[in-house]
């Protein structure tokens, strides 16, 4: 059996090279081989098996506890996040969804920011980095219940550092790179598509006010966000952090006035990020009472004029995208 294995790991190879490089679209047959790293002591749940098959990733684990399944499902959607971001960037992740996330002049400053930005959910998270993590970074994270952090690189003094603290799961990334295809599994069948690695190059400001320098900055930075939370996604930003996520609801409204809440006072004069079309205006109408001052959504609605002329009723800035971010 492991010869066979090996033998059609090989042709799936050539295959797919061959079709990367003379082929056109999707490949006409979907070939993937992965050999198994290790056994999992559970799946996402105990009464599921789980095991850990080869990637693209190539990670050392420096210290803590064998990565569960839910571990490494959470370490894949931060460390996709934060690689967004050319400024040192932190995210902190629950369930595959972002609690919170920001940029700041360094990986300690991002840091702060971003568990700041929701710290009752993010109790027991995974924390990712752009940045190499030094000894000031290991010290603010050592006073958090944190159960993976991961990062391109660790000087000596933070693993000494983070090492004291028993469970904690200390992950490099030592290559990395965004290749093949995304890939979900159905019953029937399987579900093939690009990555979603369109960058935003331009937009249109749609209302009578434009955003400020600072708001630009920030509806840039909350729509790149707002591609990693799960649809209806609702992002609040200010000064470079997430202040309020309303994440996975099924009316678009919801997802804001949960966002909202998890905002309160700090939602003043922030910015909102919608990773779809608003289908009504009641959507632009609750950011506003919130305290939104300016809205970055693709458009496209049939009920656009609406949406617009709500915002231009408030006074707010809107830009529209031209293209969706949904993440289901």
């Amino acid at each position: 059996m492991k010869a066979f294995a090996i033998t059609a790991s090989y042709d799936t190879l050539i295959y797919n090279t061959l079709w990367r490089r003379f082929g056109n679209g999707l490949p006409e047959y979907f070939l993937y081989a992965a050999r198994k790293v290790e056994d999992l002591r559970y799946g996402e749940n105990p009464h599921q098996r789980g095991a850990f098959y080869n990637s693209d990733w190539n990670f050392v684990q420096h210290h803590g506890k064998m990565l569960s399944f839910n571990n490494i499902y959470d370490m894949d959607a931060a460390w996709n996040l934060v690689m967004e971001f050319k400024d040192p960037a932190c995210a902190v992740i629950k369930h595959a969804n972002p609690c919170g996330a920001a940029i700041g002049l360094d990986a300690k400053n991002a840091f702060i920011k971003a568990w700041n930005s929701d710290p009752i959910s993010a109790y027991g998270s995974i924390v990712a980095f752009n940045r190499a993590i030094d000894a000031s970074v290991a010290k603010e994270m050592r006073r958090k219940f944190i159960e993976v952090v991961i990062a391109p690189g660790f000087e000596e003094d933070a693993l000494g550092i983070l090492k004291k603290k028993k469970n904690l799961r200390i992950i490099e990334v030592k290559n990395w790179r965004k290749e093949g295809y995304n890939l979900r599994q159905v019953d029937f069948g399987l579900l093939v598509q690009d990555w979603n690695t369109k960058k935003l190059e331009e937009y249109k400001v749609v209302t009578k006010r434009e955003p400020e320098e600072n708001e630009l900055r920030d509806l840039i930075f909350a729509w790149y966000v707002a591609k990693h939370v799960r649809s209806n996604a609702i992002v609040f930003v200010k000064d470079g952090a997430t202040v309020g996520i309303g994440a996975g609801q099924m009316s678009r409204v919801d997802s804001v006035k949960l966002a909202a809440m998890k905002a309160g006072d700090r939602a003043k004069n922030a910015v909102m990020a919608s990773d779809g079309f608003f289908p009504f205006r009641d959507g632009v109408d609750e950011a506003w009472k919130a305290g939104i001052r300016a809205v970055i959504q693709p458009g496209g609605s049939i009920r656009d004029e609406e949406v617009i002329e709500a915002a231009d009723e408030h006074g707010m800035a809107m830009v529209f995208t031209g293209y969706r971010v949904f993440r289901h």
